[in-house]
Parts: structure tokens; C-alpha cells; sequence
């Protein structure tokens, strides 16, 4: 992995400082041309989560490369707490291994390294579909479980540029039910789960994130 003195490790995207929520704010239920509700099977309390959709774009924008190529791009979102809110800030595009479905991180002791200097937690990930529509696959499921069970709030944004219905999508595994699958899991590779036996479908769209135009971050491309 590139380490942080080489070229240009970080950009710095300056829009405000962190607020209450306020018409800078706003909460994401569905990710496409049409916003839909969806209700949550959470039963525990989550704590709210803010994210710049500056930083989604710009994401997006630094992934267009292999995106052109049909290769998937992958990053880390780290955040810190609070008054009880995460706060997304910073955005870790590690040296990576990426396929047309896939995309596999390399010495993640560096992104490790830059949440730990900065005291942040690894809240999500974001990743492309270049090709693909915007859904979990199995794969990703398993990605997602190793954060959901480290901070429940995490989340997974998948951006499916080619996806007519949406372009991104915000999503979670369910708790209790996903979560039990996932755990029970030991397949690898792309595989079907079964169903959670409350019901509930395996992950669902997060209702506790927020857009917030008024955030702070920056983004270490390590590639």
C-alpha cells in the first residue's frame, strides 16, 4: 500500500462545521429517482448517522476509472461520536484487488492506522457495482456482517451507476434475523442464505442515516 507521504494521499473537502440537525440535514429511507418508506426491523435504539453526499459523489468520481474498466472500487468509512451521532468524515480507499463482483482490500493495517490516529470508528463501506444493479450480494453480506457486529449502526453504500431505478443504495443487515444468518454462515463465495426465521429479509435500507451538507472530510486514496 502507498503510504501517506507519497503524492496527494489526502484530499480535504471543507463544507462546514458538524451541526444539529437543520435544513442542511436530511434523513436517507430509499436511495433513487423515487424515495419510498421503508420500515425498519430494528429493535434496538441505533444512534443517527451523518454523511456528506459530497463525499459519496466524490467517491464515485475517483472510482470512474475502474468503473469504465467494469472493475468494482471499494473504501472505508470511518466517523466520530458525538453527543451520540456518528459523523462520517473521513473516507479510506485502500490498495486494492477488484474484478467485475468483487474487490478485495490489501494491507488493511493502514486504514486501521489512519482511524487510529484520528480516534474514529469504521462505521461503513462504500463500494461499486459497476455493471451490476444495486443490491447486496452473498459476498458483500459477509463484508458488511465484520462491521455490523463491530458497530451496530454500520452501514454498506452500494453505488450502481448502470441501475436505472437507483444509483445508490444504503443498507444494513436486519437484527436480530440477517445478523443470525450471517453468523450462522461459513459458506464462501457467491451462495444463496435462508431466510431469517422472524421474517424479516436478511438486510434492509438504513433508516437512521442522515445527509448532511455541512460536514468536514477528507479522503485518503492509498491505491
Amino acid at each position: 500500500m502507498v503510504t501517506l507521504s507519497s503524492p496527494s494521499p489526502s484530499l480535504s473537502f471543507v463544507e462546514s462545521g458538524t451541526c444539529s440537525k437543520s435544513p442542511h440535514v436530511s434523513r436517507v429511507l430509499f436511495s433513487g429517482p423515487d424515495e419510498i418508506q421503508v420500515e425498519s426491523s430494528q429493535l434496538k435504539t441505533l444512534r443517527d448517522v451523518h454523511i456528506s453526499e459530497r463525499l459519496m459523489e466524490e467517491f464515485t468520481e475517483l472510482a470512474r476509472e475502474n468503473t469504465e474498466k467494469d472493475l468494482e472500487t471499494c473504501g472505508t468509512l470511518a466517523a466520530f461520536l458525538e453527543r451520540g451521532v456518528f459523523y462520517v468524515t473521513t473516507l479510506i480507499i485502500p490498495k486494492q484487488e477488484s474484478t467485475a463482483n468483487s474487490c478485495q482490500a490489501m494491507n488493511e493495517v493502514d486504514v486501521f492506522s489512519i482511524q487510529n490516529e484520528r480516534e474514529l470508528y469504521p462505521v461503513g463501506w462504500i463500494h461499486t457495482h459497476p455493471s451490476q444493479g444495486c443490491f447486496m450480494s452473498s459476498v458483500d453480506l459477509h463484508t458488511h456482517y465484520s462491521y455490523q457486529v463491530m458497530v451496530p449502526e454500520a452501514f454498506a453504500i452500494v453505488v450502481a451507476p448502470t441501475d436505472s431505478s437507483r444509483s445508490y443504495g444504503i443498507f444494513k443487515l436486519t437484527d436480530p434475523g440477517g445478523m443470525e444468518v450471517l453468523r450462522g454462515c461459513s459458506e464462501t463465495g457467491f451462495h444463496p442464505h435462508k431466510e431469517p426465521e422472524d421474517g424479516n429479509p436478511v438486510y434492509e435500507h438504513c433508516s437512521n442515516v442522515y445527509k448532511n451538507s455541512n460536514l468536514r472530510f477528507e479522503i485518503f486514496d492509498l491505491r
